[in-house]
């Protein structure tokens, strides 16, 4: 029996080991999740999308707004009364879960913003809206007002903590979450809240207590922050800030499947979906110096003269025009400065391309593929012969001027005799 080599053996499992996972990384990944989304916050670039603008439920996501109000009117060593709208809210509550809260008694404003991003106290959410807005319509209308301001055009909010058995009108989209998401990492209080695996918490008149951030990815490859949460109507959801090498990149899950009681599969998703953004490739839409489009540009043969001509001129970007693949609509608009053909230099830009895809705007400058000397190429008969007939002219000119030279000499020589 023929012996296999054992080096060719091994090199054939590497290969296959290898090409599997280049493929898992590369590949966009499969999601439980009914819609998802990561995009590039250094530049707003979309890379993943899955129904991004469809309408869901926010659940607990909601309280990142919530956060975002109590951070812009209030300093952390505000204080802030335990109110009966607080009191009324179900699980999971500070009140219900961790220790019974008076009406009445208050909390630290930085224990609020702890008890409502780590713990995600339904109770929390209602005392901020209460402090901050005075009635939780009033909040209602603030937290709508700020989503206008963010960009949010498809949310509405109605309570501050996400609930919403009671309603369908308290909904926002994956990608609004994105811009919400953004705003709250750009803010240093609620940043720094999202960031802490643990806090130590405690009303006025009562015991202190320990709450847990419930992202479950906190700190690990790179995670920084987000907000958990979850509704019937909802399901599970997830929105995840990371950083790895100066980079960072937001991701959205939402409507995924809560499975009790493990409840892994929503982190398994924003795992796949942050690991596959990172390793994401852009393509290549319209490679560099390769001409996007082509202007054609009155000249005249003869500077101020004549005859009129047209010149076509091909325009390109010196660096490649790229986006990540999905389904996202993109919009590119072509813009040409008029262009002086007899002027043409491969060197100075004569318009833009700008692309954008829903936030993410880039402009490139767009530059002729051909100069000046195009012109006397097209045109070499017409100057080759302009060329022969200024020479005959000028043969001509000087054969006359000698043979007045002649006559003058001639005759000059006829006076002396």
């Amino acid at each position: 029996m023929k012996r296999r080599n054992p080096f060719l053996l091994f090199t054939l499992i590497f290969t296959l080991v290898f090409s599997t996972t280049v493929l898992a990384a590369t590949n966009p990944p499969e999601l439980d999740a009914k819609a998802a989304i990561s995009v590039d916050m250094d530049t707003n670039e979309i890379i993943y999308a899955k129904n991004i603008d469809n309408k869901m439920y926010p659940a607990s996501i909601t309280k990142l707004i919530t956060a975002l109000l109590l951070a812009e009117n209030k300093t952390t060593t505000d204080t802030l009364k335990y109110t009966k709208n607080a009191k009324a809210q179900p699980p999971y509550s500070y009140n219900l879960n961790i220790h019974p809260v008076a009406i009445g008694d208050t909390m630290s404003a930085d224990n609020v913003m702890d008890g409502l991003l780590l713990y995600s106290g339904n109770d929390i959410a209602y005392m901020i809206a209460d402090n901050v807005g005075g009635n939780p319509i009033n909040f209602a209308k603030m937290m709508n007002a700020k989503a206008k301001k963010l960009g949010m055009t498809g949310s509405h909010f109605i309570t501050p903590n996400g609930l919403d058995d009671a309603n369908d009108n308290h909904y926002t989209t994956p990608y609004d979450l994105t811009l919400a998401g953004r705003a709250a990492y750009k803010n240093d209080w609620v940043k720094k809240s999202m960031a802490k695996k643990t806090s130590v918490i405690k009303s006025t008149n009562g015991p202190a207590a320990t709450v847990t951030n419930r992202n479950k990815l906190l700190g690990i490859a790179g995670n920084i922050g987000g907000k958990t949460g979850y509704t019937i109507k909802a399901g599970r959801c997830l929105i995840s800030i990371y950083e790895r090498n100066g980079r960072h990149i937001i991701g959205v899950v939402m409507d995924s499947t809560y499975n009790l009681p493990k409840d892994t599969i929503v982190f398994d998703d924003m795992t796949k979906l942050i690991n596959y953004s990172y390793s994401a490739k852009k393509e290549i839409t319209n490679k560099k110096e390769t001409a996007i489009k082509t202007i054609s540009v009155p000249y005249k043969v003869i500077p101020f003269i004549g005859p009129t001509k047209t010149i076509n001129i091909p325009v390109a970007s010196k660096e490649d025009v790229t986006f990540y693949k999905n389904n996202v609509k993109r919009q590119t608009t072509i813009k040409v400065d008029p262009i002086k053909p007899w002027k043409l230099n491969k060197k100075t830009s004569v318009g833009t391309l700008v692309v954008k895809q829903k936030d993410y705007v880039k402009t490139y400058k767009l530059y002729p593929m051909v100069s000046k000397t195009i012109i006397f190429k097209n045109n070499i008969i017409i100057y080759a012969a302009i060329v022969v007939i200024l020479i005959v002219i000028i043969v001509l000119i000087l054969l006359l001027i000698s043979s007045i030279r002649r006559r003058k000499n001639r005759s000059g020589r006829r006076i002396r005799y």
